[in-house]
């Protein structure tokens, strides 16, 4: 099967109307943002979003059109495709896009303008392509074990692709492994073929800072954008309990994602965070060209060191963005108020069309 190419896509783009461009995105994980900054600068905005759930982006008046599906996967149906290219549509992915519609129909069969760099999105969603990323120059990582009966400390285990922290858990020793598997396996959280892709690394004891920032290919520059910090479940609630009484229950931890808030680091760290950041630019134009393009984050703890150590990356936007829909502490030093990650893209697409560029930031 061929993959998508740029020569196609650029093909399609050169009939668009660049003075009707729409700003196009999956109604679910960052979509709320991404299009109320796209109206912000002045775009149409359309949302493709699944029949019953339209009522909060209808709430917030954040679209100008509404494509309704049935389910979030007819993204890739011919139709839709067909719609939105009608419509000038530049797509914007995110976490649910990746999810939803799938790695190999965005690379194959998708044959709409994607902001960014659509080859990318695999190699965050394999955990050994991730590693390849991080390791090429040399970014500090957790150690890896390849065999689960290698386990000899605490460690945390993870599951291929964009599943907001579903099934992850932590385990010391094969046997807590297993059990553990087994638990995820009877609550449905994961399968076989997730087990036995399960990447399993050092647990880094620390703080979490998730920081996201943005590539501007037009500036040739790294931006920070904001940082965030994740509320987990059902982690969060245990640790609230007394230590004495978290012994009694009998609850396994897990780490869901269901809420972010926004964090700022202390500035003696931000040289590190620059750095890996430019790191992570540059190993991914050297193994997925072109590379980074636009929004992207890095997972992070940071131990009592003080050493930043990246644990995942997301190669677009992550939802970690939504904690600062009118700006951040950090994108306020770069670009005053009210500059959220959905605004910065459109502004970006914006500047590109100006110039002449587009071709330069779509694939």
């Amino acid at each position: 099967m061929n993959s998508v190419g740029k020569d196609e896509i650029i093909n399609i783009l050169d009939k668009y109307d660049k003075d009707e461009i729409t700003i196009a995105t999956l109604g679910s994980h960052t979509s709320l943002h991404i299009l109320k900054g796209a109206k912000e600068e002045g775009f149409k905005t359309v949302l493709i979003c699944e029949k019953g759930r339209e009522t909060p982006y209808k709430r917030f008046n954040i679209a100008d059109e509404y494509i309704l599906i049935d389910k979030f996967s007819d993204i890739v149906n011919l139709d839709i495709q067909e719609k939105l290219k009608s419509m000038n549509s530049i797509v914007i992915p995110h976490g649910s896009f990746v999810a939803y519609a799938g790695l190999d129909e965005i690379e194959n069969d998708f044959i709409v303008p994607i902001y960014g760099n659509r080859k990318i999105l695999r190699w965050e969603a394999d955990r050994d392509l991730e590693r390849k990323l991080l390791v090429e120059e040399n970014i500090r990582i957790p150690k890896k074990y390849h065999d689960p009966k290698d386990i000899d400390r605490s460690v945390m285990v993870k599951f291929p692709g964009a599943r907001g922290g579903r099934g992850y858990f932590v385990a010391s020793s094969f046997d807590e492994f297993n059990h553990k598997i087994n638990d995820m396996k009877s609550r449905g959280w994961i399968d076989d073929s997730d087990a036995e892709q399960a990447h399993i690394e050092e647990y880094v004891a620390g703080c979490n800072y998730c920081i996201h920032y943005f590539y501007s290919s037009i500036n040739n520059e790294v931006e920070l954008m904001g940082m965030d910090s994740r509320y987990e479940s059902n982690i969060d609630g245990i640790v609230r309990i007394p230590s004495k009484d978290q012994l009694d229950i009998s609850l396994n931890p897990s780490y869901l994602i269901t809420g972010n808030h926004p964090v700022v680091m202390r500035e003696s760290l931000l040289t590190q965070v620059f750095n890996i950041g430019d790191k992570l630019l540059k190993s991914a134009n050297k193994l997925v060209a072109p590379g980074l393009n636009g929004p992207f984050c890095m997972q992070t703890i940071v131990n009592d060191d003080l050493e930043v150590i990246v644990f995942e990356i997301s190669a677009r936007i992550d939802g970690g963005t939504n904690s600062f829909m009118n700006g951040s502490s950090y994108s306020y030093l770069k670009h005053g108020p009210g500059m959220s990650m959905g605004r910065r893209i459109a502004l970006e697409i914006k500047t590109a069309i100006k110039k002449g560029e587009l071709y330069k930031i779509i694939t």
